[in-house]
């Protein structure tokens, strides 16, 4: 993942110009998820910006899309330069700041052992983030969250120590090491897009299901890239929607994968994006673009996978509940 600083007071003026969120608006400590957007509202990036404080944003953004979401962010940066705003900009390189992601229903458990506060965790809600010790290590960034519908950390540390910390983890047995195939059909249960697979920048925010990372100020100021179309369509509606799908057969039928076409009464009506066998609910599960006209959960649709024909119908996501360690609403 590309890890990336922007300092000065005008830092969240600065990100809000390129992205959907309101920055200003978040209290220091806490963070959201938002997208980078072109003229037309597609989709270029998806992100998370924290606000550490009034002067200090830590963004976590895709590695795949990393000269891309840098050109992005020094251009603004650049731009409120030149009027002589205070901003400034620092990426990390991954020789020097790595990133842990730890899901799972044992993480607050084994995380709080290594820290000198336990009860640090219990006051760190998802999507929050702090510096803190932890492991023998000083000044760690961890932040409660993560891209697997499940509780977890994020944790950013310095790349020379990521060894240490690592074994410092799994020391216990409790934790265990996962590659990306696993957090691939965790993500998909959850519902969550992977960019270049679910959203690209042929997709806006309200055509993939998403435009509740459109911020309401955002939507009245009109000030970020592809602003009038989006709002346009949020107003008047668009012609394919972002849903999930599932099998009718079960185990008979093969998942899902990219590209597989959807079918409804005999017409082409949509196309995968996503889809693998779901360890947790046992059938096999997907996402895709349907036509506006089929979008509702319970519509029975077939998939054509490879030249044969499968029912299945479209369904609500997420497919597995969310696990999120939420702040208790008041």
């Amino acid at each position: 993942m590309l890890q990336t600083y922007v300092h000065g007071k005008d830092a969240a003026a600065c990100l809000e110009s390129i992205c959907t969120a309101d920055i200003s608006g978040l209290l220091s400590g806490s963070g959201t998820l938002t997208v980078f957007t072109n003229e037309a509202g597609g989709i270029l990036d998806d992100l998370i910006v924290n606000k550490v404080s009034e002067k200090e944003l830590y963004v976590v953004s895709n590695a795949a899309m990393k000269q891309q979401d840098m050109g992005i962010m020094e251009s603004a940066v650049s731009n409120f330069k030149s009027q002589g705003k205070d901003v400034t900009i620092e990426f990390l390189a991954p020789s020097e700041q790595s990133l842990l992601a730890v899901q799972g229903p044992q993480v607050a458990t084994e995380l709080a052992q290594l820290l000198p506060k336990p009860e640090l965790l219990r006051q760190l809600y998802f999507m929050q983030t702090l510096s803190t010790p932890l492991a023998d290590l000083p000044n760690v960034r961890i932040t409660r969250c993560g891209y697997t519908g499940e509780d977890g950390v994020e944790i950013s540390v310095p790349s020379n120590r990521v060894e240490q910390l690592t074994e410092a983890l799994l020391e216990s047995g409790k934790l265990k090491l996962a590659g990306l195939g696993a957090r691939d059909s965790l993500r998909l249960e959850a519902g969550l897009c992977l960019y270049g697979s679910d959203i690209d920048e042929h997709t806006t925010p309200v055509e993939a299901a998403l435009s509740w990372l459109v911020a309401k100020r955002r939507r009245t100021a009109l000030d970020f890239p592809g602003a009038a179309a989006i709002v346009r369509q949020l107003k008047v509606g668009v012609q394919r929607r972002r849903v999930g799908l599932q099998t009718l057969e079960g185990a008979k039928s093969p998942p899902a994968r990219a590209s597989v076409d959807i079918y409804r009464e005999g017409k082409l009506v949509g196309q995968v994006t996503s889809g693998c066998p779901s360890p947790s609910t046992g059938r096999n599960i997907a996402m895709g673009y349907i036509a506006e006209t089929w979008k509702a959960p319970g519509t029975r649709v077939e998939l054509k996978i490879r030249d044969k024909f499968y029912e299945a119908e479209v369904t609500k996501m997420p497919f597995t509940k969310a696990n999120y360690y939420n702040k208790p609403k008041q």
